[in-house]
């Protein structure tokens, strides 16, 4: 017998016995506290939180944030003034100059203030990072309460590519002091819809 088969042998002689899982069941939250865990969450880490009626205050704040030469994508279609096809065979060097991107996403996760998207809503991967500011429409209805509940939505969907998002970039690796934007989106700004 050879060692490797010798030693494989070994480790399969040698297994623990199986243990079921830890049960992942979590009280029901109520809906108002999930969207003020989420809000505290997100503001905590960077990002900003307006609880909104409509896409259409989303409309307003990127009017009131931006100047005519600002580049803006907008992948929402309520919001097609700044509609733009980004695509994944678009050159991600090409979104360099982009100022906002406006993305839906498919939920949030009140432990963590992290939104869901995969590349479905998102057009090109590489838009909601190189952009300078993100700003994300979430339904309020959206919101899970932790990462278990987000993985069980999530489930078995077909998705080529996707990602937790939680606040603009940052990061203290330099003399241990906290840097926004550093690599990524300046900025983060979930509206959350009531409607």
């Amino acid at each position: 017998m050879k060692d490797r088969e010798q030693i494989i042998n070994i480790i399969k002689a040698n297994q623990p016995a199986f243990s079921p899982l830890p049960a992942t069941q979590f009280p029901a939250e109520a809906p108002e506290h999930l969207v003020s865990q989420f809000a505290d969450t997100l503001t905590g880490v960077g990002g900003l939180v307006f609880i909104v009626d409509s896409l259409a205050d989303i409309h307003q704040h990127i009017k009131n944030n931006t100047s005519a030469d600002d580049r803006v994508i907008s992948r929402i279609g309520s919001i097609a003034e700044y509609s733009e096809d980004v695509d994944d065979f678009l050159l991600p060097h090409s979104l360099q100059n982009v100022e906002f991107a406006v993305l839906k996403a498919h939920f949030g996760v009140a432990e963590n203030g992290a939104v869901w998207l995969t590349e479905e809503l998102m057009g090109n991967r590489v838009l909601p990072f190189i952009c300078q500011h993100l700003v994300i429409a979430l339904s309020i209805k959206d919101i899970v309460a932790n990462m278990h509940e987000a993985y069980e939505r999530i489930g078995d969907s077909s998705y080529g590519f996707g990602t937790f998002i939680a606040g603009p970039s940052k990061t203290a690796d330099i003399e241990q002091s906290l840097v926004m934007g550093a690599h990524g989106p300046r900025t983060m700004t979930v509206f959350l819809t009531k409607g």
